[in-house]
């Protein structure tokens, strides 16, 4: 596992709450999260995909938390998922714009079923 902190920005004592700093509480409830209890759902060189579940609401966070040369940047968006349904969606392929024609053509084709019937 790497680092999130770029190498002159790392903290003396390296630790994992420091990489969520910028999201400290639920942005629903404003309950401060335990960042020990953030999951990480996937990482790459300076990028760490984030899960985070408020105690108090039950709304969860999936958060972004990139580093650069110029620090740490971080997006966040609130989510009903859990960490184990981001794990297995993350992994799916892109829908494209063929896959919104398919689900448009077969929402028209029940629809014109249902007038008939």
């Amino acid at each position: 596992m790497q680092d999130i902190f770029p190498p002159n920005h790392q903290p003396a004592n390296h630790q994992p709450d420091e990489a969520i700093k910028l999201m400290s509480h639920c942005p629903v409830c404003h309950y401060n999260y335990n960042p020990f209890e953030a999951k990480v759902i996937e990482e790459n060189a300076g990028a760490h995909l984030l899960h985070i579940k408020c105690r108090r609401c039950q709304s969860s966070i999936l958060a972004m938390i990139m580093t650069s040369n110029f620090g740490i940047s971080s997006v966040g968006m609130v989510t009903d998922l859990d960490g184990i349904e981001i794990s297995r969606l993350k992994d799916l392929s892109e829908v494209d714009s063929d896959d919104v024609l398919n689900v448009y053509e077969i929402l028209n084709k029940d629809e014109i079923n249902s007038w008939l019937a």
